[in-house]
């Protein structure tokens, strides 16, 4: 479900790609596919070894991190990449790695953490509602 939320979110913000790890969920899974409310269609995958491919971006990455700069004061860049981590793992360490800005969205009330579709959709709201 996260992964079709997050590609509903894509195309809700106009993003056409979003780019996975080849341990993320099939795109076409029946309950991908069903989150996605048709946004599939309109946003495209890319599997590919995130490391290989983040090597050799030249934009600034940022990272959705419990410990990072607050999405409320945060400059977003006028381009970029956003990672979203797993929800039980969060970013790995070898993609973490070239996360150029942690971003975190501030907390107020006690719950541990976001489900990983909601953070991506706060984020996205705060970078393009700039």
């Amino acid at each position: 479900g996260n992964l079709g939320t997050l590609i509903r979110i894509a195309d809700w913000y106009g993003i056409s790609q979003i780019v996975c790890s080849p341990n993320c969920v099939d795109w076409y899974n029946p309950k991908v596919v069903s989150a996605t409310m048709g946004s599939f269609t309109r946003v495209s995958p890319f599997y590919t070894d995130l490391t290989e491919y983040l090597k050799k971006q030249k934009t600034a990455i940022i990272g959705g991190f419990l410990n990072g700069e607050s999405t409320h004061t945060f400059s977003f860049p006028k381009e970029g990449i956003l990672i979203i981590g797993s929800e039980s793992h969060g970013i790995s360490k070898e993609v973490a790695k070239f996360v150029t800005n942690k971003v975190t969205i501030p907390k107020f009330g006690k719950a541990e953490s976001l489900n990983a579709a909601v953070a991506g959709a706060i984020i996205l709201d705060r970078w393009k509602g700039k």
